[in-house]
């Protein structure tokens, strides 16, 4: 007689709670349908980012592990994503094509179950949530290394959108090409990628040629066909574009993160930890940017982001872009946010939303 499997109770056991995690799964989504019905009679937003934090928050309180709190809200961001898709097809716009690293933090963060529409350019995405052909947008706002994505902040300045929701994204650059290295006549890729690999390509293809694309995932795109070209970027645009990848990990900085902005026409409520993302402008005289500056100090708002852009109205005119800790709706957000604008020559918040916490990727 054959001695009996011991790994079968731990399998009948696995069988077991898989049923019932299938069973309450449904149960889970049957009360998902039900909201998104009450969602749509009151013309609601599906997505809601306040909402998600919440549920993220409850779910890391009750994981006891083995499963580390990594592994916990990868699980639940699948969740929430069938469940949103339950509720009604959201509509995503992120910097395609396929496989850009966009496309990537968009999957990272709104989960496999969503509708995606890849956008030419940065300004396409901004234009698609501005129109209603998409619920929200990705966009990349600035990298660890490599700083304020400049297409992003320009956006801004011309669109009525608003900032609801943040995402960390863990970025690797690889180089891909049907080229060996000794082949490589030119390098394809976006400029601030080019700036957060500089170190290896000025060791490693001085004479390449770089030629800036509006994604990573459009120079995998014509690497394909050019023999003695290769492009930098993600391991996803490698595999869609049938692409060897010759170097692994060639950024300067192993941790290198870039933040991402979720763009669309609703304002996000307080989830308790926040940030708020303004943009202004200052009178022309001596003194009026730290005047500015001050208020929020005074007011004891802490300042996380600062960046700067050419109004493109007025030369030497410069619109500043800050993200401080706190909601639009907060009491001391908002005296700060008055008071400054009395130092301002124009003043706008562009949203309120909760702030990332873990860095996916």
């Amino acid at each position: 007689m054959a001695d009996p499997d011991p790994l079968q109770p731990m399998r009948d056991t696995i069988d077991a709670v898989d049923r019932q995690i299938v069973q309450l799964l449904n149960e889970r989504a049957a009360a998902a349908v039900e909201i998104g019905k009450v969602k749509q009679a009151d013309g609601a937003s599906i997505y809601v980012p306040h909402r998600e934090r919440a549920v993220m928050e409850k779910v890391h309180g009750l994981n006891a592990g083995p499963l580390p709190a990594a592994a916990v809200e990868a699980i639940y961001r699948e969740i929430i994503s069938a469940s949103i898709a339950l509720e009604r097809a959201l509509k995503v716009g992120y910097l395609g094509p396929a496989g850009s690293f966009s496309h990537l933090a968009a999957r990272a963060h709104f989960g496999a179950s969503v509708q995606y529409t890849p956008a030419d350019d940065i300004q396409h995405v901004f234009e698609e949530v501005d129109r209603g052909n998409c619920d929200v947008g990705l966009v990349p706002i600035e990298n660890s290394t490599g700083g304020g994505i400049h297409d992003t902040l320009d956006c801004f300045v011309q669109s009525n959108v608003n900032v609801c929701a943040e995402v960390l994204i863990a970025i690797h650059h690889h180089v891909m090409s049907h080229a060996e290295i000794g082949q490589i006549k030119r390098i394809y890729s976006r400029p601030e990628i080019f700036e957060q690999c500089r170190k290896w390509l000025g060791s490693h293809l001085t004479e390449a040629e770089r030629v800036s694309v509006v994604s990573s995932a459009k120079a995998a795109e014509r690497v394909c066909n050019e023999r003695d070209a290769a492009a930098i970027g993600s391991t996803l645009a490698a595999e869609i574009y049938g692409l060897p990848i010759r170097y692994d990990n060639i950024e300067d900085n192993p941790q290198n993160v870039t933040r991402f902005f979720v763009i669309s026409r609703i304002e996000t409520q307080p989830s308790g930890s926040d940030k708020t993302a303004i943009m202004f402008t200052t009178a022309h005289k001596p003194g009026a940017l730290a005047e500015v500056l001050d208020v929020f100090r005074n007011h004891g708002v802490n300042l996380t982001h600062i960046d700067k852009r050419p109004s493109q109205r007025v030369n030497w005119e410069y619109f500043f872009f800050i993200d401080c800790e706190g909601h639009r709706a907060d009491e001391h957000v908002t005296k700060a946010l008055e008071e400054a604008r009395r130092h301002c020559l124009h003043l706008t918040v562009i949203g309120s939303f909760p702030k990332a916490t873990q860095v996916l990727g």
